[in-house]
């Protein structure tokens, strides 16, 4: 079963290959396909914003080194146990990015070299997407265990941040899963950073019956 995606007016995405044409026959590494071209008008509505918006993430992305990411491997061996892209799908076919929030503690860690490893996850997951059926992803959060001291609002406010600006329209679902009632405290504020949209991607899964209408439950990992 495909996903419904908010389709885009055809004439805007006609404007904006043509817009992307001429910067990308120029600098090739500027090239987007059509489904990212789509993500960013939904994302930004127009197609001057969605142009403005691609050029902005072009350029942070040279800045940023994302191509350099995958062979920072000391970055990559430091927090493999924070996240993992699964090699399993969810229901829909989406890639899954797991984040066992129990081994996270946010006064043991680096915040550039965490958000270097975090948008290494972005990347690896995002080549993973059968982009002709489905082209965004899941991200499970997984509270077993969670405690305060694993809560840590700046390495989300980063996530966030990215998703909204450097990879619009990537996020399909986020299952919280195993949270415990105390987290609501957590969730109010984190609520408050979100738009509407992505606000309505979050889902609380309360029971192993519920997880099943996104994923098998036995495909996340036991050994992080």
């Amino acid at each position: 079963m495909a996903e419904e995606l908010k389709p885009v007016n055809a004439d805007d995405l006609k404007q904006l290959k043509e817009r992307m044409k001429l910067i990308a026959d120029a600098d090739p590494a500027q090239y987007h396909n059509e489904y990212s071209l789509k993500r960013y008008l939904r994302a930004f509505k127009t197609v001057d914003n969605a142009f403005q918006a691609i050029l902005k993430t072009n350029k942070w992305r040279a800045e940023y080194g994302v191509t350099e990411l995958q062979e920072n491997t000391d970055i990559i061996e430091k927090y493999k146990n924070k996240a993992r892209v699964l090699r399993h799908r969810d229901m829909i076919g989406r890639p899954i990015i797991y984040i066992p929030a129990k081994n996270h503690s946010s006064s043991d860690r680096d915040i550039d070299d965490l958000t270097k490893f975090i948008v290494y996850c972005l990347e690896d997951a995002s080549k993973k997407c059968f982009e002709e059926v489905v082209d965004n992803l899941c991200i499970v959060f997984d509270l077993n265990s969670f405690t305060l001291s694993c809560m840590d609002y700046q390495v989300l406010k980063n996530l966030i941040w990215l998703l909204s600006r450097h990879y619009p329209e990537r996020l399909g679902v986020c299952l919280i899963i195993n949270a415990p009632t105390f987290f609501s405290g957590c969730w109010a504020v984190i609520k408050g950073w979100l738009d509407e949209n992505t606000a309505g991607k979050v889902t609380f899964v309360n029971s192993e019956m519920d997880l099943c209408q996104y994923l098998i439950p036995d495909i996340l990992p036991t050994d992080m």
